[in-house]
């Protein structure tokens, strides 16, 4: 009994301290262009950039593969690297869904030369998908922040979605950092 109080006591300081400081309940400044998203998976915050001014920060929830970059497809990882916001679309699994152009040239490369040396398999591929969404449809009422549970992507709560789909411009960049 005392091993579970105290697991539901560091549970709750550490969802706390997760959030802290991330959402603060206010909207994005009306007609403000964000023309840059820098994610910080360590932390699991995204940053809302017009210029040179952090306009926001979210709380995020990314890929379930751990700690490192995406390497092949369906590994579970979310990719780090440089990339733009390079399409959107309301999505039948996540409500709004704003895809990231994975992989990169970088990422390509990468991958031919883990392939060539044998550190991933022959038949494996390189994946693509990826995106910035809301919830998983149907599990709204679920704390989605807890835990990392995506399969590389990144997400959000599905206001925060509708504020970034509105406000991020068209091919954006977004820095995926480790």
């Amino acid at each position: 009994m005392k091993y579970l109080i105290c697991s539901i006591l560091l549970l709750s300081i550490s969802c706390c301290a997760h959030a802290q400081g991330v959402y603060d309940g206010k909207a994005l400044p009306g007609k403000v262009v964000i023309d840059r998203l820098v994610v910080h998976k360590s932390k699991h915050i995204l940053e809302a950039w017009s210029g040179k001014t952090l306009q926001k920060t979210y709380a995020v929830s990314h890929g379930r593969g751990g700690s490192g970059r995406k390497t092949v497809f369906n590994d579970n990882k979310t990719p780090e690297g440089t990339y733009r916001i390079d399409s959107r679309h309301r999505s039948r699994k996540f409500h709004l869904f704003m895809h990231i152009s994975y992989p990169n040239r970088a990422d390509k490369k990468r991958f031919k030369r883990l392939k060539k040396e044998g550190k991933i398999p022959s038949g494996a591929k390189i994946g693509g998908a990826i995106g910035v969404h809301g919830e998983k449809k149907g599990r709204e009422w679920m704390p989605h922040k807890w835990a990392d549970w995506t399969q590389g992507c990144i997400a959000v709560d599905n206001d925060e979605v509708e504020e970034l789909y509105q406000a991020v411009k068209k091919n954006a960049v977004i820095e995926i950092h480790p």
